[in-house]
């Protein structure tokens, strides 16, 4: 199982199987002598127990990360609810923070760096509500990046519906 560090909002590791796992399914990001790992990639992977995160030596439990996570983004659980849905399917995940989105989504077989992400993931829940105004924006974002817009609506019951829009030219 690989070791990770949480270091103030960094998540790590120098681990040479941090470094394998990045090369086979391209989790987390290099960055100078080490893997570094987004909130949400670091729930995704402690739920699959494939990594063990620690606080120092102290060891943080999926739910006690969580309850950390919350407190900057109240969205964080829905996230991981895509996320995991998505991976399990096959497609590589990233964040899109730059872009005002919650991820960018890779093509299957495709890894990051080697071409684009073709969608750019807006996470909504149920029964939180979507004006028009919001939606115009979600996409206007996508077409300005050339990315599909993909919006993804966690129910009550944590099943996923994904929505993709596109521009057309009439």
């Amino acid at each position: 199982m690989i070791q990770v560090q949480l270091t103030g909002d960094k998540i790590s590791s120098n681990s040479i199987e941090a470094f394998s796992l990045y090369e086979k399914s391209r989790f987390g990001g290099k960055k100078e002598s080490k893997i570094e790992y987004s909130p949400v990639e670091t729930l995704f992977l402690l739920s699959e127990k494939k990594i063990t995160l620690f606080s120092g030596k102290k060891q943080i439990t999926e739910e006690a990360l969580i309850k950390k996570l919350r407190k900057h983004d109240k969205k964080v659980e829905s996230k991981l609810i895509a996320y995991r849905d998505l991976r399990r399917k096959g497609y590589i995940l990233k964040t899109a923070l730059k872009y005002g989105a919650d991820f960018r989504i890779y093509e299957k077989g495709v890894k990051p760096g080697e071409d684009h992400a073709r969608w750019v993931l807006f996470v909504v829940k149920e029964n939180e509500p979507l004006s028009w105004h919001d939606f115009a924006a979600k996409n206007r974002i996508a077409h300005s990046i050339k990315k599909n817009l993909l919006i993804a609506i966690v129910d009550e019951e944590d099943d996923v519906s994904y929505y993709e829009v596109s521009w057309r030219k009439p």
